[in-house]
C-alpha cells in the first residue's frame, strides 16, 4: 500500500486525548492533527519523534493533518488502526497467510456473531469459508518481538469467543495479528498486561481457531506486508 499522496514530515511535541496530535513540521509550522489510534500507542508517543502525515482538505476531516507513522526504536512504525483489514488482504493475497490466498472469493466486513462484522470472510470452494479476524500490532518492549494486546481489550477477547463459535460451528476461524513495523521475527500474546485476552487466547485455539501472524515492511513512501513471522504461543504451527 503506497501512500498518494506522499506523506509529509515533522516531529511530534505530544499526543492526547488519544485521538490528537501537536506536532512540528519541517518547514517550522506549529500544526494540531488527528490520530487514527485511540489505543494506549505504548512506545510510540515520545515528544520529539519523528513522524509522517498525511494532508488532506476533505470537508469531513477536522484536521488538515493525521498521523500515520512514527519513528521508534530505530523503526518506522505504522500507527493508523484503519489501515491492517487493507493489509491483511494484500498478505492473504500474496500468499503469506497458510492457504488463505487459495480461497477464489474474499468479502469485507460481514455480518456474524453477536451483534459483531468479521473482517474477511474467504469462501468459494469445497472448503468451509473461513472467518478471519484482523488485530492491529504495533507494540514491542523486547527487541525483535511484537506483543499484542498492548492494553486490556475486551472487546477483542469478545472477538476470541465469537471465532470460537465459528469454529465450533465447522467454519474455519482465523486470527490474524497485522504487525506495523519489520523489526520483529517473532510475535507473542501480552499476558501480563491483559491475562483475560490471553486466557480467551488459549481457549480459542481450543476451540479450533487458527492464529498467525505478518509483519510489514514500514517507510515513509509505503507499508508492505512482507513476512509471516512465528508464534511464541503453545499450539500454534510454527509457519
Amino acid at each position: 500500500m503506497k501512500f498518494d499522496p506522499p506523506l509529509v514530515s515533522g516531529t511530534l511535541v505530544q499526543r492526547y486525548k488519544r485521538f490528537l496530535f501537536d506536532a512540528i513540521l519541517d518547514d517550522g509550522t506549529a500544526i494540531t492533527g488527528s490520530c487514527p489510534n485511540t489505543g494506549s500507542m505504548r512506545g510510540l508517543t515520545a515528544p520529539g519523534s519523528r513522524i509522517w502525515m498525511s494532508e488532506s482538505d476533505s470537508p469531513t476531516r477536522k484536521h488538515r493533518h493525521r498521523l500515520e507513522l512514527v519513528e521508534a526504536d530505530d523503526t518506522v512504525v505504522g500507527i493508523n488502526t484503519g489501515l491492517p483489514n487493507r493489509l491483511a488482504e494484500e498478505a492473504i493475497l500474496a500468499g503469506l497467510v497458510a492457504d488463505l490466498g487459495s480461497y477464489p472469493v474474499l468479502e469485507r466486513e460481514r455480518k456474524y456473531g453477536r451483534n459483531s462484522r468479521i473482517d474477511i470472510l474467504l469462501s468459494g470452494d469445497a472448503r468451509p469459508p473461513a472467518y478471519v479476524e484482523v488485530k492491529n500490532v504495533h507494540f514491542r518492549r523486547t527487541p525483535g518481538l511484537a506483543e499484542f494486546p498492548d492494553t486490556v481489550t475486551a472487546r477483542g477477547a469478545k472477538h476470541l469467543e465469537e471465532l470460537g463459535d465459528m469454529a465450533g460451528a465447522g467454519f474455519r476461524a482465523v486470527m490474524l495479528y497485522l504487525v506495523q513495523r519489520e523489526d520483529c521475527d517473532l510475535f507473542r500474546i501480552c499476558a501480563d498486561l491483559d491475562p483475560v485476552y490471553a486466557g480467551g487466547f488459549r481457549r480459542a485455539l481450543s476451540r479450533g481457531v487458527e492464529a498467525y501472524a505478518v509483519k510489514c515492511a514500514v517507510t515513509s513512501e509505503q507499508i508492505r506486508p512482507v513476512a509471516s513471522i512465528a508464534m511464541d504461543e503453545p499450539g500454534v504451527a510454527v509457519l
